[in-house]
């Protein structure tokens, strides 16, 4: 083996591990080849003899890396949005800070977001200022579910109910000494699931 190829060849394997870090997913032969710069009919060549020496498996398009293989296939990647109460538009991506990894046996399966509670406004929810809130991407939601709503281009968390015979939604505070937000209407941006805090 040429020392270029060699040298290519463990180049390769750190973008895979790279984007796969970022993405949660391997790269397609066709983004592998932009990243490094090659033709998709090069990196393909490559990948084939990377998987017959054993340095990685490549089968039908798809590249595993043993690195891949030694993370917990399990995962789904979440992104940290920033704080609840700023009025962060959830879908633009400059809004992310950082990603999580969390297993799928402890949050299901879906599209997911993380979010940062500021105030006490959720206090007797057990969501406390600053703690860390799951949300699962959805646009619909049940009575009594606490959700991230857009109400006149801020995100609040509350509890929802909908009161047909009047026909309002009320955002409901989980703390005694605030009152119901009521409103015509509003948009569900998802459904919390799950809170991460410190244990004080």
């Amino acid at each position: 083996m040429r020392s270029k190829d060699a040298s290519l060849m463990a180049k390769i394997i750190t973008e895979i591990d790279s984007f796969y870090e970022n993405h949660d997913r391997a790269p397609s032969t066709r983004e592998l080849a932009q990243r490094i710069g090659l033709s998709h009919n090069s990196v393909a060549r490559y990948l084939r003899e990377m998987n017959e020496k054993g340095m990685l498996e490549y089968k039908d398009g798809n590249i595993v890396t043993e690195r891949m293989n030694k993370s917990s296939p399990e995962t789904v990647s979440v992104p940290i949005l920033g704080s609840i109460s700023c009025g962060i538009p959830i879908t633009e991506e400059e809004n992310i800070e950082s990603y999580v990894k969390l297993p799928t046996k402890l949050v299901g399966r879906g599209e997911f977001f993380l979010l940062k509670a500021n105030g006490d406004s959720m206090v007797n929810a057990g969501i406390d200022d600053g703690d860390l809130v799951l949300v699962k991407k959805t646009t619909e939601a049940n009575d009594g579910e606490i959700v991230v709503a857009l109400v006149n281009n801020d995100n609040t968390l509350k509890r929802l109910y909908r009161d047909d015979k009047n026909r309002k939604i009320i955002l409901h505070p989980e703390n005694d000494a605030m009152r119901d937000i009521v409103v015509d209407s509003c948009q569900i941006q998802g459904v919390a699931v799950k809170v991460l805090k410190d244990i004080k």
